[in-house]
């Protein structure tokens, strides 16, 4: 559903991501992680066609996000960014609301009110359909971006860190929905993680970017080492499997060499 060969994207003199290659299947959900600045919200906006590519070859849904159509793109993908945050005053229903744009005047329209119910109870988010959505807390306001993208109704979904302002029931419930719909629905979802835990948890292939470079790639398996860990991400990193469920635990407080001084100064109430 998505195929992604030798993409190099550059801004000004800073190579972002380089020879990148790789395939997100549909009925599956991947995973893209890897440390700050890897190249991993970079990916997702190439693949949803709102950053441009200086070299290399994609497909979404057999579209090429950056040549197609704004109206036919957005009933190839739906995208979730990590800013949510909306600019206007609009309900919450509204919001939803829009991700059944694409279809308008399109057959699918006549399913739009029962779709944009279907997403309101999905994400647990019903009763704020009268709000308005800048009174919501973040949380609330990442489910309400979730349904409009499920709202959307299209064979590939793309998030960028869906769970970041989510408490740990609704991140359970968001992932568990996600991975559900590729299951039953055979659409290709890929999520930026930083969970590594979540990610082993919920997503059938791993994408890991390291230096805006495919650092490893293949199932949770096989990515999910203690020294592949440990290497990629430049801190003790131990992994254990036990009955089939992957664990990930980072090495706990320590400090890095170069906080030394801080603390050193610090103990000695030193006033600046």
């Amino acid at each position: 559903m998505i195929s992604v060969t030798d993409v190099t994207v550059t801004i000004g003199d800073h190579t972002l991501l380089h020879d990148i290659t790789f395939t997100a299947r549909a009925g599956e959900v991947t995973g893209l992680i890897g440390p700050n600045g890897a190249g991993k919200s970079t990916m997702l906006a190439v693949l949803s066609g709102d950053l441009e590519r200086q070299s290399g070859e994609i497909t979404v849904a057999g579209c090429d996000p950056a040549v197609t159509a704004p109206q036919e793109l957005a009933r190839a993908r739906a995208v979730m960014l990590q800013d949510v945050t909306v600019s206007f005053d609009f309900l919450v229903r509204d919001v939803v609301a829009m991700g059944r744009r694409p279809w308008h005047n399109k057959p699918q329209a006549e399913y739009d009110d029962a779709i944009i119910d279907a997403a309101l109870r999905a994400t647990d988010t019903t009763h704020l359909a009268g709000r308005d959505i800048s009174t919501l807390s973040g949380g609330e306001r990442a489910r309400v971006a979730l349904a409009r993208v499920l709202a959307q109704q299209t064979p590939v979904i793309m998030l960028d860190e869906p769970t970041a302002a989510l408490d740990i029931k609704h991140q359970e419930q968001v992932l568990g929905l996600v991975r559900r719909i590729a299951e039953t629905a055979g659409v290709a979802v890929i999520v930026v993680v930083h969970d590594l835990n979540a990610a082993a948890a919920y997503c059938d292939h791993i994408i890991c970017l390291a230096d805006g470079v495919v650092a490893s790639a293949g199932p949770v398996e096989e990515v999910y080492t203690s020294d592949n860990l440990s290497r990629i991400y430049g801190w003790p990193i131990h992994v254990t499997t036990t009955d089939g469920v992957v664990s990930v635990q980072p090495a706990r407080r320590r400090v890095t060499d170069n906080a030394e001084n801080l603390l050193d100064l610090i103990s000695e109430r030193i006033t600046l």
